[in-house]
């Protein structure tokens, strides 16, 4: 239920809030899961967090009600399936920059016949107990937010975004910066610029699109909505 209700207000474009964790002892997972967060994700691309961390932290923030969407650090299937396997409600994918770069990822991610993944026992299938259920479900419940971080993908944006399988966009400003010449000017206006493209593409296409807030303060929350994003 906890998954369908996230990637419901994802496709209503509601205001919504996400966790990272970048630490793996597990109360940070489950102080985190006791605060009302509408999803957590697990930073895996730049926090030293191993598949089995994962696995606990997925379980703990699942315990409280609370879906989980790890970020993987590169788009290999061979860190998406274990992921998956262990139980994640979806992914956070980072560094997409091509329509043919979701289509892959996709592909990764949904069972045929949306996609190729494929079929094992573990966590995610309550090891067995649950297979069909999980099996029938997931592809329409299971959550795929993008990250655009690149002036490629910036440019690619209006493509990337037209995938009938993406439920968020997540803009990174910190790399877009870098890549639009601007190392870490988040507030450049150039880089806002870009931002605010993003943003323009996916509310004229009904998309949800989200960043990262490192102070997160409630007046940066309130500039970050008023903005436009909604997670």
């Amino acid at each position: 239920m906890y998954r369908k209700k996230l990637k419901k207000a994802l496709k209503n474009r509601e205001t919504i809030f996400g966790g990272w964790i970048s630490y793996d002892h597990p109360s940070i997972a489950e102080t985190f899961a006791l605060t009302g967060f509408d999803f957590i994700s697990i930073d895996m691309e730049h926090a030293p967090i191993s598949l089995a961390s994962a696995q606990r932290i997925i379980s703990i923030s699942q315990s409280k009600g609370i879906p989980c969407l790890p970020r993987p650090v590169s788009h290999s299937n061979d860190l998406f399936k274990p992921l998956l396997d262990s139980g994640a409600d979806g992914l956070v994918v980072q560094m997409v920059e091509s329509y043919e770069e979701v289509e892959i990822i996709s592909k990764h991610m949904k069972y045929p016949p949306l996609g190729k993944r494929t079929f094992g026992i573990n966590r995610a299938q309550d090891f067995g107990l649950n297979f069909d259920n999980y099996v029938k479900s997931w592809n329409d419940e299971s959550i795929l937010i993008l990250q655009i971080e690149s002036k490629k993908g910036l440019e690619n944006i209006d493509q990337i975004t037209n995938h009938s399988l993406i439920d968020g966009i997540m803009i990174g400003p910190y790399d877009l910066s870098g890549s639009l010449g601007y190392p870490g000017e988040i507030n450049n206006p150039i880089v806002n610029q870009a931002c605010s493209k993003i943003i323009e593409t996916c509310q004229s296409k009904n998309i949800s699109c989200g960043t990262q807030i490192s102070v997160p303060s409630e007046r940066n929350i309130k500039e970050a909505i008023s903005k436009g994003y909604n997670f």
